[in-house]
């Protein structure tokens, strides 16, 4: 059945059309090119990646096809400062400088400009990102707060996933392959013109993931297979205006180990096999009009349906969001970007004797507005950023997170920059409303004590106030040098503490209820320092380099008893990390990549698992012979060096962890023109 669909996908592009060369090929540009390189996410607006005032990183499309990797979250690894760890087949931990976790409520993702951050768990589904590779133009990742611009959640990082314009997709496009854990997975894609002026593609992926191996040794029930389906169209209606259109659909099925408590009486959760059914549907429209070579503005609108069937909570949850932004060269030394937003997110979550939500369902509004001004002091040698984003969501109310950010760059090669910005986490479904029975004790006398958590409705915004300064320079025309240094003051951190006690009759036998529940009682701070390096050794051969060191100091508040987040918070994530890439061309067709990932020692301590996480290095590397002109052949090793190795456990998490294994796949790929 599984070869019949891949069949079948690979048959909807089976007649060939004429197609358009693609972007460029970035490894003829040189490293002064690749500084200059145009960015968007820092102020929503195009900047040159060596005049930003951001740590920000850059993952090509070309270095997307090196990589090897056949998701996101692996492509993220290549990023100095980001902290990438696989929980299971089907979940990451993913954070930058520091508070890692399953659901890392101070990262934002977006999707050209959309948000994927729920506001059920605080953080990413990143099993629903599980979008065609070949089709993202770009990552851009900042390290560093990003509210200022993209408002609360992105207190740590931004994650912007750009992709390619329809009309730089034409033609037909086949990708087939398979391995010991992607066991199956194919591309069919198609692009072509309506019309003079209007572009699109459609596409289809499928995917079969074999599943990780527990921490005994044993298969660890995480299966994974997907289905995706989605289009794009851009077109042209005008000199001055451009409208974009995109949908997708995602229908996945994955296994895991969850936690599930039997019954009141039971002493604690047991660990159960569970299958989950997915599903994601999103629109999203763009309207850019150019009023002048001086004033632009940009209209965007989304629809994100969420379904996901946990058989402990099943969740149905809505997403409608409004976005619009204009941007005015007022005078010669002064550019402006202001906007407003608007998002309506109602849900469904239906609960069980394990967890639930009190209310099941909620409706959630927010409303944003920002201002920027970058001012040039001294015209392309001194800039000062200034700007704020305003927002008012249903939890804590009226919210200002503020920044300023300054670049100096006294020659073409060197540059230096500074920021302070204040930014926030803004609370959550899970924050406020969770309720999950975690297990009972009985009495002598037989008297029953349930130990119940609750989602606390008084919960507050968390805080942090960002000091960042970096340098860029272009060593020689062949070696750039990146470095950024960070200080962050958080306060309002949140804490587990006891609460209230009271009886209860219902779910039977009657019992006493003893409950914890969510406080912003910890304050703390992280410090520490991204390197990245790029080195052309010669035209064929080129070597990247990544560093990051972060040291996190985490301290609870009087009258805060919790003796656990503190330390998970501190050794949750690895204190160094480091990459190494390497890509070499051999001529006739043939190119070698590989690439190293190093990630230190997590020393925390849980209730699942008392031991700590080794450190590790993950080696990637492939080989690839393009033998003709349209048509390539891979074959890719990931985790050579171990055969399974662990790498992250969740504390606080809803899941069994997994064994990473080593893996091999091939590949090929049919550009059809």
């Amino acid at each position: 059945m599984r070869a019949a669909c891949l069949a079948l996908l690979f048959a909807l592009c089976a007649r060939p059309v004429p197609a358009q060369q693609s972007s460029a090929d970035l490894t003829n540009q040189s490293l002064e090119d690749l500084m200059n390189t145009q960015v968007t996410s820092v102020s929503k607006k195009e900047q040159k990646l060596s005049r930003t005032a951001s740590a920000i990183f850059v993952i090509t499309q070309e270095d997307i096809r090196r990589s090897g990797a056949t998701n996101i979250p692996d492509l993220l690894r290549m990023v100095p400062g980001m902290d990438v760890a696989q929980i299971n087949g089907s979940t990451w931990a993913i954070s930058a400088r520091g508070f890692n976790q399953q659901f890392s409520n101070k990262l934002l993702v977006t999707i050209d400009g959309r948000s994927v951050y729920t506001s059920t768990f605080a953080g990413v589904f990143w099993d629903t990102m599980d979008y065609p590779l070949e089709d993202i133009e770009r990552i851009e990742v900042i390290r560093g707060p990003g509210g200022p611009i993209w408002g609360a959640n992105a207190v740590n990082g931004v994650v912007n996933i750009i992709t390619k314009k329809a009309g730089d997709t034409k033609g037909a496009l086949l990708v087939g392959g398979g391995g010991n854990v992607q066991q199956e997975f194919g591309l069919a894609q198609y692009g072509g013109k309506v019309n003079s002026t209007t572009d699109y593609r459609i596409y289809t992926k499928y995917f079969d993931q074999a599943q990780m191996r527990d921490v005994t040794g044993q298969k660890g029930a995480d299966d994974w297979h997907a289905f995706r389906t989605g289009f794009r169209v851009d077109t042209q209606v005008s000199a001055k205006d451009n409208l974009m259109f995109e949908g997708d659909f995602l229908a996945s099925r994955e296994g895991e180990f969850g936690f599930f408590l039997p019954s009141v009486t039971s002493p604690g959760l047991i660990t159960i096999p569970e299958e989950i059914a997915t599903t994601n549907t999103s629109f999203e429209t763009v309207w850019q009009h150019v009023f002048s070579p001086r004033s632009d503005t940009k209209f965007q609108a989304s629809f994100d349906r969420h379904f996901r069937d946990d058989p402990l909570n099943p969740e149905v949850r809505d997403t409608l969001d409004f976005d619009f932004q204009h941007h005015l060269a007022v005078v010669a030394r002064h550019d402006f970007v202001w906007g407003l937003g608007y998002r309506l997110t109602p849900d469904h979550i239906e609960d069980s004797l394990t967890v639930g939500m009190n209310p099941d369902s909620r409706n959630l509004q927010l409303f944003t507005a920002f201002i920027q001004d970058e001012f040039a002091w001294v015209p392309d040698r001194f800039y000062l950023t200034v700007g704020t984003k305003f927002e008012h969501n249903d939890y804590t109310g009226f919210e200002i997170m503020p920044t300023l950010r300054a670049t100096w760059t006294p020659s073409a090669r060197h540059m230096f920059w500074a920021a302070i910005s204040r930014d926030l986490r803004a609370p959550s479904r899970n924050d406020t409303n969770l309720v999950v029975n975690i297990g009972s004790t009985i009495a002598p006398g037989g008297a029953i004590t349930l130990t119940r958590f609750l989602g606390n409705p008084n919960f507050k915004d968390e805080r942090l106030i960002a000091y960042e300064a970096g340098y860029r320079t272009m060593v020689s025309d062949c070696f750039s040098f990146d470095l950024a240094a960070f200080y962050n003051d958080y306060d309002q951190v949140q804490t587990t503490e006891p609460s209230t006690a009271f009886f209860e009759s219902t779910p039977p036998p009657p019992h006493q209820v003893q409950t914890l529940t969510y406080r912003n009682l910890m304050h703390g701070e992280t410090h520490g320092t991204e390197v990245a390096a790029n080195w052309k050794v010669t035209n064929r051969w080129t070597i990247s380099l990544g560093y990051a060191l972060v040291l996190i100091h985490m301290q609870p508040e009087f009258p805060s008893v919790d003796s656990v987040t503190a330390p998970f918070i501190e050794h949750g994530s690895p204190r160094q990390s480091a990459q190494l890439r390497t890509h070499y061309e051999f001529g006739r067709g043939w190119e070698w990549n590989a690439v190293a990932y190093f990630a230190d020692r997590l020393t925390h301590q849980g209730p699942t698992f008392d031991q700590a996480i080794p450190a590790y290095t993950r080696l990637d590397t492939g080989l690839t012979w393009k033998f003709r002109e349209r048509l390539a052949f891979s074959v890719v090793g990931q985790n050579l060096i171990r055969d399974r190795h662990l790498e992250f456990e969740d504390v606080f998490g809803s899941m069994q962890f997994g064994q990473l294994r080593r893996s091999a796949y091939a590949k090929f790929t049919w550009t059809l023109k």
